[in-house]
């Protein structure tokens, strides 16, 4: 079995795993597939959650696709090669309730042949994040602490850089900068070598994927049942709006999928079923809202901070 067939197996095994933890936390909802063929090659399984007690809408998406480099793939997304293959899991989520946060989850390998089908450049990439409505810290301190250790595992410069990758990233920088959220990790285009083979970045991205459920879950079933009322609601869709922005003008996988005439359904299901776009909106200063809005404008050391408080514990 080839590396690329490893890892095929491994998102579709992750695929069904995750759409089984959601399922059973929403209790109501659940995930109807698409399975999709791609003309030029390849094809994927879309799975999509619909008006849920717990996720107004949600997709857990693999794709497994390939086929020859074209023009456009050479000019667009500089890729130089004869031919190419992706395989990838991706997944966003959309919470009825303000207080519980979307999440997005990536984890791809990508390889490109030459004009004889042997493999001139492999790489993979991936990350999880995490947009809250509205900021609960030891849920965020929660979320990054659990891909730190997943990170650490195999390298503890990693959580610091990939972080660093993440709050450089998902950025609306069209809005000064403003983040889509609290971050998480990023990290993309990372070769194997001598040290860090194909191995070690599979497994990695394995570590990271199979982290999701820890990372989020635990979240979901402490916010879930929170009372809210219709302004929460509000802020909740102001927000999604940042997040279709920052998905339609800046994202390269949503920009490389429509390049490569990807399924556009598929692509475009990370988008929220309801935004809202409403001129020069400023939350008050000092209020929830605000909060949320200063902790996206500046990136924050969650677990610095954690290191603090448990100081002034001892103490």
């Amino acid at each position: 079995m080839t590396g690329k067939d490893h890892w095929t197996e491994y998102i579709h095994d992750l695929q069904n795993r995750i759409c089984s933890a959601l399922e059973q936390i929403d209790g109501k909802g659940r995930f109807v597939e698409d399975a999709w063929q791609r003309p030029e090659g390849g094809g994927g399984k879309t799975r999509v959650i619909t008006n849920g007690h717990v996720f107004e809408k949600g997709g857990v998406n693999t794709s497994v696709v390939y086929g020859n480099v074209t023009d456009a793939m050479r000019s667009q997304l500089k890729i130089n090669g004869a031919g190419w293959f992706a395989g990838g899991l991706s997944l966003v989520i959309h919470p009825v309730n303000p207080f519980v946060p979307t999440v997005h989850c990536n984890y791809r390998m990508f390889e490109l042949y030459n004009e004889k089908n042997e493999i001139i450049d492999r790489w993979f990439g991936g990350g999880t994040d995490l947009t809250p409505y509205y900021l609960f810290e030891e849920d965020a301190r929660h979320f990054h602490q659990t891909y730190k250790n997943a990170c650490d595992e195999f390298d503890k410069s990693f959580y610091p850089a990939f972080k660093k990758e993440c709050d450089n990233y998902f950025v609306n920088w069209h809005r000064n900068g403003e983040r889509r959220g609290i971050g998480g990790i990023f990290y993309d285009y990372q070769r194997p070598g001598e040290k860090q083979d194909i191995n070690f970045w599979m497994n990695f991205g394995k570590r990271c994927g199979d982290a999701f459920i820890t990372a989020y879950i635990p979240i979901v079933e402490k916010r879930k049942d929170t009372p809210y009322l219709a302004e929460h609601k509000h802020w909740q869709e102001i927000r999604r709006g940042r997040y279709v922005e920052f998905n339609l003008v800046h994202d390269r996988g949503t920009l490389f999928g429509l390049k490569t005439n990807g399924r556009t359904e598929s692509i475009l299901m990370s988008l929220p079923p309801t935004v809202r776009f409403e001129y020069n909106y400023q939350p008050q200063p000092g209020t929830e809202e605000d909060k949320l809005l200063q902790a996206c404008l500046h990136p924050r050391n969650w677990l610095a901070e954690t290191r603090k408080e448990e100081g002034k514990e001892r103490v």
